[in-house]
């Protein structure tokens, strides 16, 4: 099946290169993209039987940032888990810097190899996504992704939306998104209320796609970004009871028209977020 799976999705690459945007697949509303950050090993016990128990897709960014501490984060066999049990692993770079500027952008390649190498000896293929660890990114960055043959990447709701405030940020828009900028709708705060969450995912129509960012479930070691379990709960009961529709990371890749990406003005921004995740 993880074959199967991985086959389909290089097919769906190499389709959407020869075809028009008018061709590809359209975005149904109630389109959502879960997405998890730095392998903390609460989405392993908390997270992940919930998604499985709502038939839920998801991608997880995996960083070997803060692996020594084994109580609160993954191991490397846990990703290879998740990757056997159907779920995206995606790169998240090897120590967790940020790579808005030109001299730290020069490290990233080593970085994303290195998680490359950690995830093919537990037998988890080559990322073909990425998440901006802290939300920052530059051009100099950018121009490593595409050499590396990263296809998507997923930045924060900044600049739109000053870091850390409980606002809606933008939704995916395919036609204006470059695929290596790709806002977060909803940076997942432990002050987000339900009325919040429900102001986010609604923005999944009109032919855009809502991208959630969560982290720990709990999170005790970055609580900044921690989300209760039972908002958390709370949460994935809404999108199963109102028909939301969550696919990952790399399933994007059959609603891009690859041979006319966005010009998407972002990719001449350097942006910083408030504080590093």
């Amino acid at each position: 099946m993880k074959i199967n799976r991985i086959f389909g999705v290089a097919l769906a690459f190499t389709l959407a290169l020869d075809i028009g945007q008018a061709q590809l697949a359209r975005i149904p509303d109630k389109t959502v993209i879960l997405t998890f950050d730095d392998a903390v090993k609460s989405q392993i016990t908390v997270v992940v039987p919930l998604l499985e128990h709502y038939g839920f897709k998801a991608t997880f960014y995996i960083t070997h940032a803060w692996m020594e501490d084994k109580e609160h984060f993954m191991s490397w066999e846990d990703a290879a888990d998740l990757n056997r049990k159907g779920f995206e692993i995606g790169n998240h770079t090897w120590t967790h810097n940020v790579f808005d500027k030109p001299e730290n952008a020069a490290k990233l390649e080593q970085e994303l190899r290195q998680v490359d190498e950690a995830l093919a000896k537990v037998g988890v293929p080559k990322p073909l996504s990425f998440g901006w660890p802290g939300d920052n990114f530059g051009p100099e960055a950018i121009a490593v992704l595409q050499k590396h043959g990263i296809k998507l990447a997923r930045r924060g709701m900044q600049p739109e939306v000053p870091y850390g405030e409980v606002e809606v940020g933008p939704a995916l828009d395919v036609t204006k998104n470059h695929p290596l900028l790709i806002p977060t709708t909803g940076d997942a705060y432990p002050n987000w209320t339900f009325e919040h969450f429900k102001k986010v995912v609604a923005q999944a129509r009109g032919g855009k796609i809502v991208v959630l960012q969560f982290h720990g479930v709990p999170d005790v070691v970055h609580p900044w970004v921690n989300t209760p379990p039972e908002m958390f709960r709370q949460y994935m009961q809404y999108l199963k009871d109102n028909g939301y529709h969550t696919i990952e990371m790399r399933d994007l890749i059959t609603y891009y028209d690859w041979s006319h990406l966005p010009d998407d003005p972002m990719l001449k921004n350097r942006v910083a977020s408030a504080r590093l995740k």
